[in-house]
């Protein structure tokens, strides 16, 4: 599936000019779902945080018992390469990703070393700054480690993702508010989430039900060297239906101003431009 345009694989071990086909029927990885990726994004000629996300594919990877192949500083170099086709005025996403090839005699268990690895690069717009989106509540939840690899950034879990924004997206709202397994905000469909109350940052607390993410933790070491106070804490759906301000983190647009949650709305805020004129001010730093 692509989502932007200038597409460029890296593909046993050589960069090509398009979008190349990288997988066979019989992988592992397309008939079982063995499948990792990551994201990371190059604008204004840098590429922020980009060896902590080519180190989390190889994490993710053994989360799901795939072999990596590739050391974090190769992929890194592997990308940097890649992107010297890009000029920089292009915003590009920077996708490592992994998937098994073949599995154990019974066909379920990814073998060792057997491992199908490719970067994709694709031009992708950063967002509109005068972007914003709203939330809605979905049935749907997050998972639990005991029955699924929320500790990986997996392919698998996406369909999940799909059904809440789906859920939502029936009833007018742009993303889900989603719970965890105990009924308390864990993110958002597609990012981490975070609340502003009297001046105060508060974010779900990592439980093991989802990934807190690269960009989320390089938010909050912007804010905290600011001064500002930033908590990491359990929340529920009625702390978001009081508070001052939302916005949700991703790599793919940095920071979303939320300006409702189901019905309760509000501006965007001061603290939420603050944290979106921070974090460019340290990606040009970089």
């Amino acid at each position: 599936m692509t989502i932007g345009t200038h597409i460029r694989t890296y593909f046993n071990g050589e960069w090509h000019d398009e979008d190349v086909a990288i997988m066979r029927a019989a992988d592992h990885g397309s008939w079982v779902g063995t499948t990792v990726f990551d994201g990371a994004r190059y604008f204004n000629g840098r590429s922020p945080d980009l060896a902590a996300h080519c180190a989390r594919v190889n994490r993710s990877a053994e989360a799901l018992m795939i072999t990596p192949t590739m050391e974090s500083a190769d992929i890194v170099a592997a990308v940097q390469e890649g992107l010297q086709a890009y000029g920089p005025d292009e915003a590009v996403y920077i996708r490592p990703m992994y998937w098994a090839l073949d599995g154990d005699v019974s066909g379920i268990v990814p073998k060792e070393n057997s491992t199908g690895f490719a970067i994709c690069l694709e031009a992708v717009p950063m967002a509109d700054q005068n972007a914003s989106t709203t939330l809605g509540r979905t049935k749907f939840r997050r998972p639990v480690l005991e029955d699924n690899v929320v500790n990986a950034k997996a392919g698998c879990l996406y369909p999940n993702n799909a059904r809440m924004l789906a859920d939502v997206r029936r009833r007018g709202f742009g993303n889900a508010l989603v719970g965890d397994a105990m009924g308390n905000v864990a993110e958002s469909a597609t990012a981490n989430v975070f609340m502003v109350k009297d001046g105060a940052v508060f974010t779900p607390i990592p439980n093991g039900t989802f990934l807190a993410g690269i960009t989320r933790a390089r938010h909050m070491d912007n804010m905290r060297k600011d001064g500002m106070e930033v908590h990491e804490t359990v929340l529920g759906f009625a702390d978001f239906e009081d508070a001052d301000e939302v916005f949700l983190s991703g790599n793919m647009m940095k920071v979303t101003p939320v300006t409702a949650f189901e019905d309760s709305q509000y501006q965007v805020g001061p603290v939420t431009r603050r944290v979106r004129e921070m974090y460019w001010d340290w990606a040009a730093s970089t």
